[in-house]
């Protein structure tokens, strides 16, 4: 299938107006809705950028601005304009019209990527729930988002059964799939129940998406987990064993990728993933050290940690990708900086020894 021909609307606003408490510039909210973009399968074809003192109830982004991007529509023969901002239902709606293009917000857009990564059925309820529940309060009389659900971006999974259905169905769908989560979210605290009565220790890796959480669970253990260079390749819980260098075997376990500004009701809806940090005996947060948003990176995964109020649990700063830093001397001072910490490489395996010692000293520190 032919990936989708988008125009992103990247909107900077006054940080007494954002949801965002950590506040990024223009050009890194562009840059990531660009790499958010390309991971859903588009191809971006044109940008939009605006700086706004607060947004307009109606529309967002002024009359002006509208016009500009329906003109960046036309122009490049755009199918889905993308706002890396959230946008309410009359919002997305009121755009929608005036631009003549399907219209969708960075939520949404995560949503599709989530919907075409979940592979476990658990994976995969946690991601229509979550699409339903934004979806519902858009699914009014004959609106625009009925009128075209059924392909492409933003439309994945529930879309493609086509939503032409009252609320009360809608709503006892979402309660189905609330159940059918309970159960298997029983299932796993059972399994964590297990492992406390064995005393089995548990590190879990948590960090920003794409810094190379999987690639580092396949360099510890030796096995084969889907490692890819693109956002939010793992969405399932995958736990590991591990032997440190004292023989002592700890079980390791992958967690989904942080966003900043994640919204509230997808770490809601992915925390059978983040269970596995919150009884983690230490956190491995795992940090690309060749980004050059290391430094907002590391922010948003503190923000995040603190929402799930694991900010005071013991966890060890694992910076990867050092085989692409050429200066020794700035990994050393990021290493101090980010104490305890380590520069590794989870391609390679440089550093892997000295993450196990560190980590074995950790956990019986």
């Amino acid at each position: 299938m032919a990936s989708e021909r988008a125009v992103l609307v990247t909107v900077e606003l006054d940080p007494r107006f954002s949801r965002d408490p950590l506040s990024w510039s223009l050009d890194e909210e562009s840059s990531e809705l660009k790499e958010l973009a390309s991971s859903a399968g588009c191809r971006v074809v044109g940008e939009v950028t605006a700086r706004r003192h607060a947004p307009i109830p109606g529309t967002f982004v002024g009359s002006g601005k509208l016009e500009e991007v329906a003109q960046a529509a036309q122009q490049h023969q755009g199918q889905v304009v993308i706002f890396n901002q959230e946008l309410s239902p009359a919002q997305q709606r009121n755009i929608e019209e005036a631009v003549g293009v399907k219209t969708i917000d960075r939520t949404q857009l995560i949503l599709d990527i989530f919907a075409q990564r979940a592979k476990s059925q658990e994976g995969k309820v946690q991601v229509e729930l979550a699409q339903l529940r934004y979806l519902m309060p858009r699914l009014s009389g004959k609106g625009v988002m009925l009128s075209r659900l059924g392909g492409g971006i933003g439309t994945r999974g529930p879309g493609e059964q086509k939503l032409e259905v009252d609320r009360r169905r809608l709503r006892n769908r979402i309660s189905r799939l609330s159940d059918e989560l309970d159960k298997l979210g029983r299932r796993r605290e059972a399994t964590r129940a297990r492992r406390k009565e064995t005393e089995v220790l548990v590190a879990a890796l948590v960090g920003y998406t794409n810094a190379g959480k999987t690639t580092l669970l396949n360099r510890l253990t030796g096995t084969g987990a889907v490692a890819k260079d693109q956002l939010f390749t793992t969405l399932d819980p995958l736990a590991r064993r591990v032997r440190l260098p004292n023989g002592e075997a700890i079980v390791v376990t992958d967690t989904v990728g942080f966003l900043h500004h994640l919204p509230h009701h997808l770490i809601e809806a992915f925390h059978a993933t983040l269970e596995e940090a919150s009884d983690a005996t230490v956190l491995l947060h795992v940090l690309d050290v060749s980004h050059p948003q290391m430094d907002h990176y590391a922010k948003a995964v503190e923000a995040v940690l603190a929402k799930l109020a694991l900010a005071a649990k013991p966890l060890i700063t694992v910076l990867n990708k050092r085989d692409q830093v050429a200066d020794p001397e700035r990994l050393t001072a990021l290493e101090a900086m980010y104490a305890p910490g380590v520069a590794i490489s989870a391609k390679t395996g440089e550093g892997i020894d000295r993450l196990l010692r560190l980590l074995e000293e950790q956990i019986h520190s």
